[in-house]
């Protein structure tokens, strides 16, 4: 008896061992349509890559934050017909991440997160995004950044905005879910969520959209912050 509920508790053991290691080689392994990398100074790479947006990280999921100029709020412009002040001046910021729909639209600190929610996230799960409106931030701190040129930001915006689901008439699914703060919304997404497509393989996905270099598969916290600081750290 023992010795099978060893092996029944060695098993997912294993396994999440296992996932830890892919997690770690994953980030190690680049993908993105830049054959190699070239040694150049930071400078002339902020000034070849002028349009940075930010990585804002919690105890398990990233999102972005994209600085709300002209390009993004005339490519973003549908939100606003969603709800969201995309247009408004005060606007300053704009929050987007993707995830679970069970586990990550669950209001409260992840104490609220139920069992369910967790084992359907891992199963696989339909997906939404989050998309936030800031305003302006005073004490902005150091987040890690990822910058473009301008045709790799046209494309990254572009890979965001197909991460949205649409309707016959081509709108967004705004949900009636209630967000975690007073102007953010949940909007249906294209792909299911499991636990080989998670919120941090999304991130990738999107990096790699614009021709950027990033780890080809990063599904944890830790394969994020590897893979920036292998290939977009400069």
């Amino acid at each position: 008896m023992k010795r099978w509920i060893g092996r029944a508790l060695g098993l997912p053991i294993a396994f999440l061992f296992l996932y830890c290691l892919l997690a770690l080689i994953g980030a190690l392994i680049p993908a993105g349509s830049q054959a190699t990398i070239t040694p150049i100074s930071k400078a002339r790479v902020n000034k070849s890559r002028p349009n940075a947006v930010q990585l804002v990280s919690g105890p398990i999921h990233y999102d972005f934050l994209i600085p709300l100029d002209a390009q993004v709020r005339a490519r973003f412009q549908f939100l606003e017909e969603a709800g969201l002040p995309i247009a408004d001046p005060r606007s300053r910021w704009l929050v987007i991440g993707w995830g679970a729909r069970s586990f990550y639209t669950t209001t409260g600190g992840y104490q609220d997160v139920t069992l369910k929610a967790v084992i359907k996230g891992a199963a696989g799960d339909h997906s939404v995004l989050r998309v936030d409106v800031l305003g302006t931030l005073p004490n902005l701190p150091d987040l890690p950044k990822v910058r473009f040129d301008a045709d790799e930001y046209d494309a990254f915006l572009e890979a965001l905005t197909q991460s949205f689901e649409r309707d016959e008439a081509q709108g967004v699914l705004r949900l009636p879910l209630p967000g975690f703060t007073q102007r953010d919304a949940f909007f249906a997404a294209k792909g299911r969520f499991h636990l080989f497509q998670t919120c941090n393989t999304w991130v990738a996905r999107m990096i790699h959209a614009s021709g950027r270099r990033f780890g080809i598969w990063t599904p944890l916290p830790y394969s994020i912050r590897l893979s920036h600081a292998l290939y977009l750290d400069s």
